[in-house]
């Protein structure tokens, strides 16, 4: 009999607590919900118009909101400038600390704040990653009219190549010429990438710096089909599946040490289209729009409308791209000061 009542009060008790932790779980949904109820949330697109950022950044600003409780309304805003440096440095310092802000921030960032480019006012170590929606590499190419169809031959020969100034094409021509002795020759003073291409198509250049694969092949389908550019190598931590046969930039290192340089150079490309939020949202706020983040990424219609504007979806959750993020921030001193030599005047 007193066994009996022991037990009938420990599940009571049980219950109790399952009912506190059911209740406070509501409670913080209503807080966020109460929040975000009739808001208006910016989405800085750190490009200008046209390019994959901008249309990824659009797609998600059309569908991101109907998962978020209560159901915001969300406004893309381009702000090109220094590479993506001066949206993040708005989102850092500028922007309202509450989660009324989100960043499709560009894939160099934290290699840029690692190394000390000129210029960086934020920590990306203090976003909180969202997630994001591809980890296609990115690649340098040259114009069909060239004559160049492999990164040996720019070894030989000199290519010249457009990329707006502080983006990571910058980075990786300066790198692959000290490093594997390649003779790219580098135009900047570009806005973005569309005057690149544009630049491509009159023969003002001979190849592009860096874009993302998935970039070309949604922008662009028809240089891709008739081979108008001709991909050197690839900048990621593995190759694209339909790029088996071009190298990856790390795979072209002379050396463990020039390995490790390149290696860190690439390994922005595998949260290559992520989505963040401004530093101290609130931890509620965070998980609400991550969750909101993994359900567009299974939503029927923005998948679809994703695959009629021919983006490659592939996620990663904010928790996984956020131990990405950090861990290239902080990378060995030994390497980033390798890096640095390397880099020289881009710094200053």
């Amino acid at each position: 009999m007193i066994t009996s009542i022991v037990r009938r009060r420990f599940r009571a008790g049980i219950m109790a607590v399952l009912g506190i932790g059911v209740a406070s779980v509501s409670a913080r949904a209503d807080q966020v919900a109460d929040f975000y109820h009739g808001k208006t949330l910016n989405l800085i697109i750190g490009t200008s118009s046209g390019n994959d950022y901008d249309t990824r950044g659009r797609l998600l600003a059309r569908h991101l909101g109907h998962h978020i409780p209560g159901e915001p309304t969300i406004i893309p805003q381009n702000m090109p400038g220094a590479g993506g440096i001066k949206a993040a440095n708005y989102l850092a310092t500028i922007a309202p600390h509450d989660g009324t802000t989100l960043h499709m921030i560009m894939s160099n960032m934290m290699s840029s704040e690692a190394i000390g480019a000129q210029g960086v006012q934020f920590d990306a170590r203090k976003f909180f990653w969202v997630g994001t929606t591809s980890s296609t590499p990115n690649v340098t190419v040259s114009w069909y009219k060239s004559g160049v169809t492999s990164i040996e031959q720019v070894k030989s020969q000199q290519l010249i190549v457009g990329a707006p100034n502080g983006t990571a094409g910058v980075l990786y021509v300066t790198a692959m010429n000290g490093l594997l002795g390649t003779k790219f020759k580098l135009v900047t003073g570009y806005p973005g990438g569309n005057e690149v291409n544009l630049a491509l198509e009159r023969g003002e250049i001979d190849g592009r710096a860096s874009n993302s694969w998935a970039s070309w092949k949604s922008t662009h389908p028809d240089w891709v089909k008739d081979k108008k550019i001709i991909v050197l190598v690839q900048v990621g931590l593995q190759r694209a599946p339909d790029l088996v046969d071009v190298p990856l930039l790390l795979e072209l290192a002379k050396n463990d040490m020039d390995r490790q340089v390149l290696t860190f150079l690439s390994a922005d490309t595998a949260i290559a289209r992520s989505l963040v939020v401004t530093p101290d949202t609130p931890p509620e706020r965070v998980e609400a729009l991550r969750r909101a983040f993994d359900a567009t990424m299974r939503d029927p219609e923005f998948l679809a409308e994703a695959d009629k504007a021919l983006l490659d979806i592939g996620p990663k959750t904010g928790e996984e791209a956020q131990k990405i993020a950090d861990s290239i921030v902080n990378t060995p001193p030994d390497v980033v000061a390798r890096a640095k030599a390397l880099l020289g005047d881009l710094l200053k």
